[in-house]
């Protein structure tokens, strides 16, 4: 299954309630408990934007942004969120509770950060600088298990839900 769905054409994007529930039903389905619906039409977009439609249980992985210019800002659309924040030793330093509609974390570059879904159909809006290239993107912490790790369970369970 593929980790996003197409990219929109045209002008103008506004996602209707039937977007919203073929979004919702391919993220239930995905064996990575989410999917992305791109917002921008291409990926050398000069900003990214994306909807993340999430599901409890999909994993993570604390990274961060390296670039000068990779601040990357979510606002919580349905559901209930925890980001969590840590220093470079893999610390909690930080838990943000992003719930109700509308909540808002803005990250500045380089900041380590994973979350954890605490209710099912969680939609966020995330805004990047682009354009997307994959290899310079994001850092992931070697200190937290890669996805699809049985390791994924033991270092969750440190943060409790």
């Amino acid at each position: 299954m593929p980790a996003a769905l197409p990219s929109p054409e045209g002008p103008v994007f506004c996602p209707d309630p039937h977007l919203w529930q073929a979004a919702l039903e391919s993220s239930r389905k995905s064996p990575r408990r989410r999917i992305i619906q791109p917002v921008q039409r291409s990926e050398r977009a000069q900003v990214q934007r994306l909807m993340n439609f999430l599901q409890p249980g999909t994993y993570v992985r604390p990274h961060r942004h390296p670039g000068l210019m990779a601040s990357e800002s979510v606002v919580l659309l349905a559901g209930a969120l925890d980001v969590l924040i840590f220093d470079e030793r893999g610390e909690l330093t930080a838990r943000h509770e992003l719930r109700g509609p509308g909540s808002l974390i803005d990250l500045e570059p380089g900041v380590w950060h994973g979350m954890i879904v605490q209710a099912p159909d969680t939609v966020i809006f995330e805004v990047k600088c682009g354009p997307y290239e994959p290899e310079a993107d994001k850092d992931f912490a070697s200190w937290a298990p890669e996805e699809g790790d049985p390791a994924v369970t033991a270092f969750l369970d440190r943060f409790g839900d």
